[in-house]
């Protein structure tokens, strides 16, 4: 992915308002990421637990999407849950119930998206091996990593089609 500025952040959501979109808080550590490695740039907002936030470059341009987490009970160590993105099974609480609302008409309606993800957005990390969960390990499966990274972002884009359909 190529590295967003401010601008291009707040300019490509498409399921909140201007206004939400300019006083949403960008990621403290946005100069520094690994751009290189990164499908979309995803992040928990640190000043609203509750809301995370999801940009990634669809047919030239850039699509941004607001996202509440569900509150989840304490979940013991050894649960484990898996990420509809990257596939990644996690323990304690590393992957939650993220919903978007719908753009156009059904989002006015209250109608929203939901996926399983890792709750701290790093997918993309996950998927390259730059980022290790403490779930025993990654699945044993044999595709090459280059599969894995294509089959992440086509479940993102089936995210995504889903909430701007």
């Amino acid at each position: 992915m190529r590295p967003l500025t401010e601008r291009d952040i707040r300019t490509s959501f498409v399921n909140c308002s201007k206004g939400e979109a300019r006083r949403l808080n960008l990621p403290r550590d946005h100069a520094d990421l690994p751009w290189d490695d990164l499908d979309f740039l995803g992040w928990r907002d640190p000043g609203a637990p509750e809301r995370a936030y999801l940009v990634a470059e669809r047919d030239g341009r850039l699509v941004g999407v607001s996202l509440r987490v569900a509150s989840s009970g304490a979940r013991g160590f050894t649960s484990r849950s898996m990420c509809s993105l990257c596939l990644t099974t996690r323990t304690g609480g590393g992957v939650a119930l993220m919903t978007a609302r719908r753009t156009g008409e059904a989002g006015r309606q209250g109608d929203s998206v939901g996926r399983y993800l890792c709750t701290d957005l790093a997918c993309s990390l996950y998927v390259r091996g730059r980022k290790k969960s403490v779930a025993n390990g990654p699945l044993d499966e044999s595709l090459p990593q280059e599969e894995k990274i294509a089959r992440a972002r086509a479940n993102l884009d089936a995210f995504l089609d889903k909430v701007t359909a």
